[in-house]
């Protein structure tokens, strides 16, 4: 059965961390990581108070091939970056053991991760994995999206959450509709790309860890015994 585990890891004991170098009071929301071949490209919001040196620090990395600025909204810039994943053995595991990025928030020091692998084994077998790569791992909340009255919030992040609540609230889904992708945008101060890259991933994430992991739970409960 399915698991979403709360992981924090320093900054710098991942490729990603030390690439997204940042100062003091800055912070990066991991908006998605789109697959592209043998590549992932992230995509991620910096606040303009850091926005100069983050640029210079990221295009300085040897490891980046290059960064786009895709989006500006008010004090908030989304970007992409193109670069190899293969060369961050922390992100590589999380691939190589099936699991699914739900979230990531770094700051200077620390990068807070919420990952959904497909079962407790698994998750085991990762924690064990950045042990013998020497990657400091603190393991927080776990629980399984499936069952009721734990993990409440199903795996939806903090802004991903704010957002689809105020898009229901303000009628962004009435017939006919109340509100626009713009006012949405305007009220939470993001771009409009932001907000549905957010609503995107919520719905899809809500969607995979309840009703579609409700139903393969329930198929192999319910599945025929194999004749002898």
């Amino acid at each position: 059965m399915a698991v979403i585990a709360h992981l924090r890891i320093p900054a710098a004991s991942f490729e990603l961390g030390r690439i997204l170098e940042l100062e003091a009071s800055g912070t990066v929301e991991l908006e998605n990581m789109v697959p592209l071949g043998e590549k992932a490209v992230p995509f991620f919001s910096v606040s303009d108070e850091v926005r100069e040196s983050f640029e210079e620090n990221v295009e300085n990395h040897p490891s980046v091939e290059r960064i786009i600025e895709v989006t500006r909204h008010d004090a908030e810039r989304l970007y992409s970056l193109e670069w190899n994943v293969g060369r961050d053995v922390f992100l590589q595991g999380i691939v190589d053991l099936q699991g699914q990025l739900l979230s990531a928030t770094g700051t200077v020091r620390t990068w807070e991760f919420e990952i959904r692998f497909p079962t407790h084994e698994t998750l085991s077998e990762f924690q064990e994995y950045c042990s013998n790569a020497h990657i400091p791992l603190e393991v927080g909340r776990i629980y399984n999206p499936v069952r009721p009255g734990t993990g409440i919030w199903y795996g939806v992040t903090q802004a991903q959450r704010e957002t689809l609540v105020r898009a229901v609230q303000g009628g962004y889904y009435s017939i006919p509709r109340q509100m626009s992708t713009q006012d949405l945008a305007d009220e939470l101060g993001i771009s409009d790309q932001a907000v549905t890259e957010r609503l995107r991933r919520a719905i899809e994430t809500l969607t995979t860890n309840t009703l579609i992991a409700m139903e393969e739970e329930l198929d192999e409960e319910f599945e025929p015994a194999q004749e002898s």
